[in-house]
């Protein structure tokens, strides 16, 4: 009996093979790595003929709305733009409109649906639309928080204060628990109100405006906040420091501000002298500190608009509203920059394409209802007490 004797083969591995073992690299493929400001091109140059005449076809039937994150090629058929609960208000106000369209993110037009009537339907073009920073609180999570919060004693004492970009269900836990909500241009005169209403605060589910808001727009020192993370048990907290503290801050953030740091600013500024640094407060503690000025999405187009020409920013939001502001403004000699070189856009707003609008419009047209976004009653009755808590802010 003989063995066989192995054989040497000369075999070259493919650059496929060497792709997949993660030994090579396509940067074809990792757009994400550089961000030099443009998207692909749409992959159908009709589509924006066929958006043109679904949208006409529907006429009065359908009202479009276009974050101010969202690209230009969504943007162009948005019969307004905003922020997510200016466009809510916006829909509500139509109320002729059958359809409302929102090209947006997933608890976007949840808010729409709660706040538009029973008749009016709120479409999301695509369901994969969401919110990193919504996902990281869920009912179940902030649920068990709450209880943390009564075998710490405390619970009584509490304010929930959700941020806008929270889903339905975290808003109607604030409803419930007498909370209300915010936006990063009231956020102080929510925590305000929340004050006089109880000596803590439960802030959801961004910590970053949380922390802002209350260090650098109410006096509070970063002792006075503590971070509940969902993720540890009791929040990673004791409680003689759940006690102790002023703002308790859900560990959540938004996944385009969280990645601006310090080193942002520094760089920008060495590169661009003269440069004013504009950045939103969802951005980290230590990047607004630094900033030169602070503000929602609202406050960084009004600001730029009533900016000198030839005066010069860097920008730390979204890159698609940060492009389309520089070439607006461009014309007056203003020039303006993203902060960082290598943060991109919102992967999830970015899920609304051209291909998406123009199916959810034709499908409109043809009479055929998708990706409808639908609040349960108890749920939206919850939420709409909290929104209109808010509402109510002096």
């Amino acid at each position: 009996m003989t063995t066989a004797q192995p054989q040497e083969l000369d075999v070259q591995p493919t650059p496929l093979a060497l792709l997949l073992l993660g030994r090579e690299a396509d940067p074809r493929s990792e757009r994400g790595v550089e961000c030099p400001g443009d998207l692909p091109a749409p992959s159908d140059p009709d589509l924006v003929a066929r958006a043109r005449a679904a949208k006409e076809k529907l006429g009065d039937k359908v009202f479009v709305l276009g974050h101010h994150y969202q690209r230009d090629e969504v943007i162009q058929f948005a019969d307004v733009t905003g922020d997510s609960f200016k466009l809510a208000r916006d829909a509500a106000a139509r109320p002729e409109a059958e359809y409302i369209v929102f090209c947006g993110v997933h608890f976007m037009a949840e808010s729409a649906d709660i706040l538009t009537s029973d008749e009016q339907k709120v479409v999301l073009p695509d369901l994969a639309a969401g919110c990193s920073m919504a996902d990281m609180a869920t009912a179940e999570q902030v649920a068990e928080c709450w209880d943390v919060l009564t075998e710490a004693g405390i619970a009584d004492q509490v304010v929930p204060v959700s941020y806008m970009n929270s889903s339905a269900d975290i808003k109607a836990f604030t409803g419930r628990h007498g909370g209300t909500i915010c936006t990063s241009s009231n956020a102080k005169r929510a925590l305000d109100w929340a004050f006089e209403q109880g000596e803590k605060v439960l802030f959801l589910p961004d910590q970053h405006l949380g922390r802002n808001t209350a260090v650098r727009d109410m006096g509070m020192s970063l002792e006075d906040c503590v971070v509940y993370n969902p993720h540890r048990p009791n929040g990673g907290l004791t409680a003689e420091e759940l006690r102790a503290a002023k703002m308790i801050l859900w560990r959540g953030h938004c996944s385009v501000h969280g990645r601006f740091g310090l080193d942002s600013v520094d760089e920008v500024r060495a590169r661009i002298p003269g440069v004013n640094v504009l950045v939103h407060p969802e951005c980290k503690h230590e990047v607004v500190a630094a900033a030169d000025y602070v503000g929602s999405t609202e406050y960084i187009i009004k600001t730029l608009e009533a900016a000198p020409a030839g005066s010069k920013w860097a920008v730390g939001t979204e890159l698609n509203l940060v492009r389309r502001l520089a070439n607006r403004f461009a014309p007056e000699g203003k020039e303006i920059v993203f902060l960082d070189r290598t943060v991109c856009f919102c992967s999830t707003m970015n899920r609304i394409d051209l291909p998406h609008l123009v199916w959810a419009l034709e499908s409109l047209a043809e009479g055929t209802l998708v990706n409808r976004i639908q609040v349960d009653k108890e749920t939206e009755s919850f939420a709409k007490l909290a929104l209109e808590r808010m509402l109510a802010l002096p």
